[in-house]
């Protein structure tokens, strides 16, 4: 079971593995996906939407058209009075994005098979151990044969309960915040809205989002009813619950899964214990409200592939990928405080206690530029990374899908998992618009110009933010930020 040895193993097939391993593939490198369930086993979890970022990640990648296609749009989001409009997000993405996990997955699973990625299904991972030139996977394989996967480097993707954070024995601090949370999908007779929707009441919550297909996710709450896990769920509590906190159960019917959970707050320290990296769940668990879970993955993804892809295939030192901890750890723990204060916001029941959650809503909605930064923040354009001092002021921040000459556009420049170079005037580095130079570039640098009138050299780093940048930039300039940046 040993076989070839691989340059990455990614463990764990949901949305934030299938994306990496999609992406490594794609970059030409060897990869293993390893994967517990059968690859019948449909991943049914709690995530419902996809974000403006993670949309133009997708878009990235010519995925985000087929996932638009079949899901539901959702321009505005109400949560316990707090209402959000993603309308105005400085995105071509400005919305919600309502579809189940597991059409996300379908579509990254066909992308990393079409890319070469190697599936190993049914197989668990049982240990790891690392030395200089790389990591073993101790693994279990179909019928329980015990084996060993060789890598480079191996990245947890494994969901909360990590056998690779396990493994290399980092701790997972934090701290379940809600118990007994019902979860469903089901028809509804009649329309609840085009909105995302979270309503209250004392010791109860209900959260209804609709899907495109004519179902929609019902997660709810209440007090009493604590408890464990395990406890079937049936349609009959769902709509009780519901009814007790809109005053209706809008005819709920069919439906085609029916679970709990508890949600916890948990967040590792660190990201990268030497050639092994976490990430998504294995590396940040939170609350579901506010729908960043998943997103916050796919991001965590987009973050570390480029910069694996450039360390294994030299262009790069391995310290690039300490940057992975330090830009993606502050992103696991805004989400933690964002997700959990509106949890805490559902979750309100003393009268003093829901009098604080309507003053800070009222607050909020009446204060134009907070509102816009929480939409920002919920839907993932609103980070930044930090950039070095003295650096120009677009450094480490999200490009927006400007407009090149000749009629395309940044996010589809980035699809190659290219850098892409927008200057004014197309510079001394060969080839024009769309190659790179002649030094061996073209792979992995588009060079492109402004479709305005901007006089700004812009480099943007194949997951979206900007490199580098410089007002009025000349050759040398470039060529400088270029050997820095793409090697």
């Amino acid at each position: 079971m040993n076989g070839t040895p691989r340059t990455v193993i990614v463990v764990g097939s949901g949305p934030t593995g299938l994306l990496l391993a999609g992406d490594l593939a794609a970059a030409g490198l060897p990869v293993t996906l390893v994967e517990k369930r059968s690859p019948e086993i449909s991943n049914l979890s709690r995530a419902f939407g996809l974000h403006a970022r993670s949309l133009e990640q997708l878009d990235a990648r010519g995925l985000a058209e087929p996932l638009e296609a079949i899901g539901r749009r959702l321009d505005r989001l109400r949560f316990f009075d707090l209402r959000l409009d993603f309308g105005a997000l400085p995105s071509r993405f400005n919305h919600v994005l309502m579809v189940p996990q597991y059409e996300v997955e379908k579509v990254l699973r066909e992308r990393a098979a079409r890319a070469g990625v190697e599936f190993r299904y049914e197989t668990e991972v049982t240990g790891v151990r690392q030395d200089r030139d790389g990591v073993t996977v101790a693994v279990r394989g179909p019928g329980g044969v015990p084996g060993e996967l060789r890598a480079r480097y191996v990245v947890g993707a494994d969901g909360v309960r990590s056998a690779v954070r396990h493994a290399v024995g980092l701790p997972f601090p934090g701290r379940a915040v809600i118990r007994s949370v019902v979860i469903a999908d089901v028809r509804f007779a009649e329309e609840s809205g085009a909105e995302l929707v979270g309503d209250s009441v004392p010791g109860a919550f209900v959260v209804i989002a609709p899907f495109g297909d004519g179902y929609h996710r019902v997660v709810g709450w209440q007090r009493e009813h604590n408890v464990p896990d395990s406890e079937p769920v049936d349609l009959a509590e769902v709509k009780e619950l519901v009814r007790r906190v809109t005053g209706r159960d809008f005819g709920m019917r069919d439906p085609r899964w029916l679970s709990r959970f508890h949600s916890e707050e948990r967040q590792v320290p660190a990201y990268r214990v030497g050639r092994v990296l976490l990430a998504g769940d294995a590396a940040h668990v939170h609350s579901p409200a506010g729908g960043q879970g998943m997103n916050t993955g796919l991001q965590d993804a987009a973050n570390l592939s480029w910069k694996l892809a450039a360390v294994l295939h030299g262009r790069a030192p391995d310290t690039l990928l300490d940057s992975y901890q330090s830009e993606r750890h502050p992103v696991g723990r805004s989400v933690l405080r964002s997700s959990g204060g509106m949890i805490r916001l559902a979750m309100a029941s003393r009268p003093w206690s829901r009098a604080l959650r309507s003053a800070a809503v009222t607050t909020l909605d009446h204060a134009g530029p907070v509102r816009r930064r929480v939409a920002g923040l919920i839907s993932g354009v609103g980070y930044r990374y930090a950039a070095p001092r003295g650096a120009h002021p677009l450094t480490g921040r999200r490009a927006p899908d400007v407009a090149l000459a000749g009629g395309g556009r940044l996010y589809e420049a980035l699809r190659g998992g290219r850098f892409v170079l927008i200057t004014p005037d197309p510079p001394n580095v060969g080839g024009g618009d769309g190659a790179g130079d002649g030094d061996g570039r073209a792979d992995r640098l588009v060079v492109a110009r402004w479709a305005s009138g901007r006089r700004t050299a812009v480099l943007v780093r194949p997951d979206g933010y900007v490199a580098w940048a410089a007002r009025e930039a000349d050759g040398a300039a470039v060529a400088a930020a270029l050997a820095a940046h793409v090697g």
